[in-house]
């Protein structure tokens, strides 16, 4: 069944691949992005089925906007994709404050905006699906990632506590977290680095640079496997609340669960026993 699909980040990397492979599916597709001919070029052109708009996703206006012109061109919106992300890399003493904001103004209230212009049109229709991209950094800490993780971990428990309110209209919500994925994620337009320099982090900061920039174009993820397997979780009836994308992902959040359970008991013996007397 052809179904609309409305996607953020569609003017490169796996917001690309999500949108090519819904449109060859037969679906209706919303390709957004801040360049929107960027987007159309990307995805071949003019077609009855795609709407390309231009979209800065940390304007709530200009994402209400292209919620109704979503609407206004298709009827409806069944699935939303949140893509769109960057990465300020660097330890935190040299992340400056501006950044660090910067960081969570684009990976945390970007998808804040998008989803809070789409829900009013899945409420209406008492149904939908809000997928929304976190990471492997959005489960486990990872060092010159802070930034980045206090904003993915934002998204995770932003998207765990939406999913209780939009669950009585028929609305699911599934947070994915991919690991390493040859996206764009890490090329020049898409990463800053840490403007301050401390000589205490002087060589690590070095170092972590250059395997950052190594990795570039040799991540092990493909882009278009995630972008159908995407497709394929938003085909479910009972979709997960989270999908773990990756074997390295799989492997790091296994990890991360046995380390908190671990933790759990290690706290009972201080943790518990808490209460008021009267209580």
């Amino acid at each position: 069944m052809s179904r609309v699909f409305f996607i953020t980040g569609a003017g490169r990397g796996l917001g690309t691949e999500i949108a090519r492979q819904a449109l060859a599916a037969g679906h209706r597709v919303v390709a957004t992005g801040r360049r929107p001919e960027r987007v159309l070029d990307a995805l071949g052109g003019e077609q009855a089925s795609l709407l390309t708009l231009a979209l800065d996703i940390i304007d709530p206006d200009a994402a209400t906007t292209a919620a109704q012109a979503a609407v206004d061109r298709f009827g409806r919106i069944d699935v939303l994709i949140y893509n769109a992300a960057n990465f300020y890399a660097g330890f935190f003493e040299e992340l400056s404050d501006t950044q660090i904001r910067a960081q969570i103004e684009t990976n945390l209230f970007g998808p804040m905006n998008v989803t809070r212009a789409v829900l009013p049109v899945m409420r209406a229709q008492r149904s939908g699906h809000v997928l929304t991209l976190s990471s492997l950094a959005g489960a486990v800490g990872v060092d010159f990632c802070v930034a980045y993780s206090a904003a993915k971990f934002g998204v995770e428990g932003f998207m765990e506590s939406l999913h209780h309110d939009v669950a009585p209209f028929n609305i699911h919500t599934t947070i994915v977290e991919p690991g390493f994925f040859r996206t764009e994620l890490l090329v020049d337009a898409s990463t800053t680095y840490a403007e301050g320099s401390i000589d205490d982090y002087a060589e690590r900061t070095a170092e972590t640079k250059k395997v950052w920039a190594s990795m570039n174009g040799t991540q092990s993820g493909d882009p278009a496997k995630l972008a159908d397997a995407l497709l394929k979780v938003a085909d479910l009836q009972a979709p997960p609340q989270r999908f773990v994308a990756g074997d390295d992902c799989l492997q790091a959040v296994g990890a991360k669960a046995r380390e908190l359970l671990a933790q759990v008991d290690a706290s009972r013996a201080l943790g518990s026993g808490l209460a008021h007397d009267d209580a």
